[in-house]
């Protein structure tokens, strides 16, 4: 998508909002909007907001910002800086070739495998069936935070969680070492239970990521154009409303949830090159505003299988080409419902091979070696050379799970699928002790707090 395209859906985004405006299902943040000039609509809970003021507070959102690890080790995000990936949210399991619900010693399992993967820089919480809903944010938060040392993208449940989030901040210390996010309920229309998270999350410096979420032909038009214009305006709505809730609150542009409607199944589609296309859009926009974007890789499939191989890969290679700043989906199968271990496994060897094509070559006195093709001679080999000895480890891609060897090799190890190996090493890295960069002090509180919140949310 070029400049122009970007103005276009800008353009269409702005006048959503003044026109016919958007739904704020929150008395005292309708109230705010109007205090700081957006206008009442023509529906109850609607306002317009002027173009003006959409300008004003998404320019107040920082064009950078860090998420840290627990040990308060940054990696900063931007419009221009290269992608990160993180795991995925979901309600179920798929292992060994099994399918059941996810429950809380899975989390730990999952946590302990994203930590030991290279490529993985944050954790997401998951949907715990073994945990009242209302308590199921601060449980998954406090159980990857006891399993593994990195940044934790919490799945937000309720107000009561959300606040105790910014109780439990201080255990570890003030830098981000968790994020939250929400997305709109379209079209055109952020929730009650959206607006309370940011609320009650406001004035901590927690980065939270405001996410659109128009599925093409349901609640968006079927044209990618329309629907991204609809997720843009909320996604404005979303970062205005956070601006005035918390001047300077860390923002992430998120158009990349954006889905299209299968017309034969009804299902809301997650692997489809439409899904490439929307991460595409995201990444431009925001580069438009000045903003670190983000996206998410899925596919259908119900196990690790060729479609996962197809539909992933594509998704990682053209998110990751397109510029987006944060990628989610290491492991996420079935539209997002379901996370494999192996399938994070295989992620995460695909997410080597992309950043290697697309790390690219250099054409310079160094790379092109001539000294060295003269030494070496006609019909000489290069096999022994010590410039092949010196580069080759960071010339070549060196997969760890793909197979290389020959086929009595692959007959002799039990004629192993790459699924099957990926399933090995999962298995394999979960049971390994995770880092998670706490005093036993920090870690001790951290639980005491979890249980008496899971018990008080248990009770009412």
């Amino acid at each position: 998508m070029n400049t122009v395209s970007a103005e276009r859906i800008h353009a269409a985004a702005v006048s959503l909002l003044e026109d016919p405006g958007i739904r704020i299902e929150h008395e005292a943040i309708y109230s705010l909007l109007l205090k700081h000039g957006a206008q009442a609509g023509n529906d109850a809970q609607v306002v317009r907001l002027p173009r003006e003021m959409v300008r004003e507070y998404v320019g107040l959102a920082p064009k950078q910002f860090a998420l840290t690890n627990r040990r308060g080790e940054p990696t900063v995000l931007s419009s221009q800086s290269k992608p990160i990936y993180w795991s995925c949210p979901g309600m179920s399991l798929w292992r060994e070739g099994k399918h059941r619900l996810f429950r809380s010693e899975d989390m730990a399992d999952v946590a302990r495998l994203m930590e030991h993967l290279d490529n993985v820089h944050g954790v997401f919480g998951m949907a715990l069936d073994d945990v009242p809903p209302p308590a199921r944010d601060i449980a998954g938060l406090n159980i990857i935070a006891q399993n593994s040392s990195k940044h934790i993208r919490v799945l937000c449940f309720s107000p009561a969680g959300a606040k105790m989030m910014t109780e439990m901040r201080p255990v570890i210390g003030s830098h981000p070492w968790f994020s939250i996010g929400f997305t709109a309920h379209g079209p055109l229309r952020w929730t009650h239970l959206a607006l309370e998270i940011f609320r009650l999350t406001a004035g901590h410096g927690i980065p939270a990521s405001i996410n659109g979420e128009p599925m093409a032909g349901v609640s968006g038009p079927v044209t990618l154009a329309g629907a991204g214009a609809v997720g843009n305006a909320e996604i404005l709505a979303g970062i205005v409303i956070n601006q005035l809730l918390e001047p300077g609150r860390p923002c992430l542009y998120n158009l990349g949830l954006a889905h299209i409607f299968d017309m034969r199944t009804a299902i809301a589609l997650t692997g489809a090159p439409e899904n490439a296309l929307f991460a595409k859009m995201a990444a431009e926009m925001g580069r438009f505003y000045d903003l670190p974007s983000a996206s998410w890789v899925s596919t259908e499939s119900m196990c690790p299988d060729s479609q996962a191989a197809l539909e992933k890969m594509m998704g990682f290679q053209t998110h990751a080409a397109a510029g987006v700043s944060c990628i989610w989906g290491v492991g996420q199968l079935e539209s997002e419902i379901t996370i494999s271990p192996a399938q994070a496994v295989i992620d995460n060897e695909m997410i080597s091979f992309t950043r290697r094509f697309n790390r690219g070559y250099e054409a310079t006195d160094a790379s092109l070696a001539l000294d060295v093709t003269r030494s070496v001679g006609i019909a000489g080999s290069f096999l022994d050379h010590d410039h092949t000895l010196e580069h080759f480890r960071e010339e070549f891609y060196q997969p760890d799970l793909l197979w290389r060897r020959r086929r009595p090799d692959w007959q002799a190890g039990g004629r192993k699928r790459l699924d099957e190996r990926a399933e090995e090493v999962a298995t394999e890295l979960m049971a390994r002790p995770a880092d998670n960069a706490m005093s036993q002090e920090q870690a001790k509180t951290l639980m005491e707090m979890t249980e008496e919140f899971t018990q008080r949310m248990g009770e009412s």
